[in-house]
């Protein structure tokens, strides 16, 4: 089941430290700003498509918008091994990582974005073989 969900994160409780530090985060306007931009983005790159978000990528447009470098290639390649990622996994990956790299207002997706990607599948894996 877990698998058709995008995204898996732990959200652990915030220390007491954290919570009364004076310091502020980002913003929910400056986050906001952030996410119309790459939506903008998606929107341009699809619009010749029924599609408008990457989370709606078919598996060819997944093939032809998530364009890797050898070094991204590789390290998905090992994800998919190490932690037994099924081919819908796979392409979620991809998806993700595709906004993540719009997030950052780049047109290519970086080793960086396949690292937070397969991150964000882990919460319910393990290496394969582990126990």
């Amino acid at each position: 089941m877990l698998d058709r969900i995008d995204i898996h994160i732990e959200a652990p409780a915030v220390p007491y430290k954290e919570l009364a530090d004076r310091r502020t985060g980002t913003s929910s306007a400056l986050m906001r700003e952030g996410v119309v931009v790459a939506r903008n983005r998606q929107r341009t790159r699809f619009e010749n498509s029924k599609c408008n978000l990457n989370g709606r990528m078919s598996s060819r447009q997944v093939r032809e918008f998530c364009q890797l470098s050898k070094e991204s290639q590789a390290l998905l390649k090992q994800s998919v091994q190490e932690f037994g990622l099924s081919a819908r996994a796979h392409d979620k990956v991809l998806r993700v990582a595709r906004t993540i790299a719009d997030l950052d207002a780049i047109e290519t997706i970086r080793v960086e974005h396949i690292q937070e990607a397969v991150n964000y599948r882990l919460l319910d894996r393990s290496p394969a073989g582990a126990t």
